[in-house]
């Protein structure tokens, strides 16, 4: 069984945008109609889990967060590792100008959200971080629908550019998010991570053992108060991309292929659905002009773009690289516009950053990533859909 050709990986990214936005958009819907009530008991309502020596009592949103998130995170840190010793993020030549676009979408962001709340209360710590990251399924999703004429490059450069800001967004949350670390959970996190690495020597290992390996790493780091997003990523690094027998797919190649439709499909709009819906009720034009939310505002749809456009442009002005491979400068702009959609990842990051308890708070940061969101993937669309009737012109007049 042979690895799915990175077009394939972009296509379910894609669709996943589409049941991202539904789930989003019900979300929003349940939560200003005659069931909100039921649907903020739901996602507010607390059960416990007890295996053995293991006990956690959480909510529906929290289990998600930490729980189901940390697989996602697990095929995030897959994706990384294997683009790094074999895929785009291998080539040191195709590898400058992305990772550069992701530092610049990332540092401008940043500063622009610090601007904007200048001398107030930034609204929780670590709030700047919520501008900093890109939903690559909701970004592709809207690159598809546009994309017919323009250049495949774009696609494969937005791709590397996701999975150098995702490895940057995991650093963001280890460092920001992790509180009141204990010593001896995070020494069981430990062990158990090296108990994966020999296991990944054993070639013919039974898949069971990586199941039962990645539990015990989450749950160790769960109760050491590090990220369990941190515990995802480091628990894929250990799955070993050689093969279990000769002729077979790498053990890395099946689990990523086999989990991420799961993660696409169920765990992502999950998450969309328990974490975007808030009431409309009460909102006031001081909500859309609070320091919180223009931060969140401004630093998805203004500094995303022009971190990105200008990280790229500098890189290939000094020769550090090339733009895409057939693509022009408006097409380069274009998809730095959609790499303001922040949504699922904003709101991950939004939630671990404000206090729960603060719904106001949180209201608004889900109100600052949705409108940049929707705004960035509107303008991204409007350019490159510009871009391409442009192109199909010279292509007609053999320009």
């Amino acid at each position: 069984m042979s690895r799915r050709p990175t077009l394939e990986f972009l296509k379910t990214e894609a669709a996943s945008g589409l049941i991202l936005a539904a789930a989003a958009l019900a979300a929003l819907i349940v939560a200003n109609s005659p069931w909100a009530p039921d649907y903020f008991d739901f996602i507010h309502a607390p059960f416990s889990v007890r295996i053995g020596p293991f006990q956690e009592t959480a909510d529906v949103l929290d289990w998600v967060k930490h729980g189901l998130m940390a697989i996602f995170f697990f095929v995030v840190g897959m994706e990384i590792k294997y683009e790094a010793l074999k895929g785009e993020l291998a080539n040191p030549r195709r590898l400058a100008v992305p990772i550069l676009a992701a530092i610049g979408g990332m540092a401008v962001p940043a500063l622009t959200y610090l601007a904007t709340n200048a001398g107030r209360a930034s609204g929780g710590h670590g709030a700047w971080a919520v501008p900093t990251v890109t939903d690559i399924a909701f970004a592709l999703a809207a690159l598809s629908a546009v994309s017919k004429r323009l250049p495949a490059s774009l696609r494969v450069f937005l791709l590397t550019l996701a999975i150098a800001d995702d490895l940057g967004a995991v650093g963001l949350i280890g460092a920001l998010f992790s509180h009141d670390v204990h010593s001896r959970p995070l020494m069981g996190a430990g062990a158990a991570l090296l108990a994966m690495t020999a296991l990944g020597r054993w070639r013919s290992a039974p898949f069971l053992f990586y199941a039962l390996g990645f539990a015990l790493v989450w749950a160790f780091t769960l109760k050491s108060g590090v990220s369990t997003s941190v515990a995802g990523v480091l628990a894929a690094f250990t799955v070993p991309v050689g093969p279990r027998r000769r002729g077979q797919d790498s053990v890395l190649h099946f689990f990523m292929d086999s989990l991420h439709p799961y993660v696409a499909y169920g765990i992502l709009p999950l998450f969309a659905f328990v974490a975007a819906g808030f009431s409309f009720s009460g909102l006031t034009g001081a909500h859309f002009t609070s320091p919180l939310t223009l931060g969140i505002v401004l630093g998805l749809f203004v500094g995303k773009q022009l971190g990105v456009f200008g990280a790229v442009f500098l890189a290939v002005t000094l020769g550090l690289g090339r733009k895409p491979t057939g693509a022009t400068w408006t097409e380069v702009w274009g998809l730095s516009l959609l790499c303001g959609i922040g949504f699922t990842m904003s709101l991950f990051i939004g939630a671990l950053a404000l206090p729960a308890a603060d719904l106001q708070a949180q209201n608004q940061v889900r109100l600052g990533v949705v409108l940049a969101s929707l705004l960035s993937a509107a303008a991204g669309m409007a350019v490159l859909s510009s871009a391409g009737a442009a192109r199909a012109r010279r292509d007609a007049l053999g320009v």
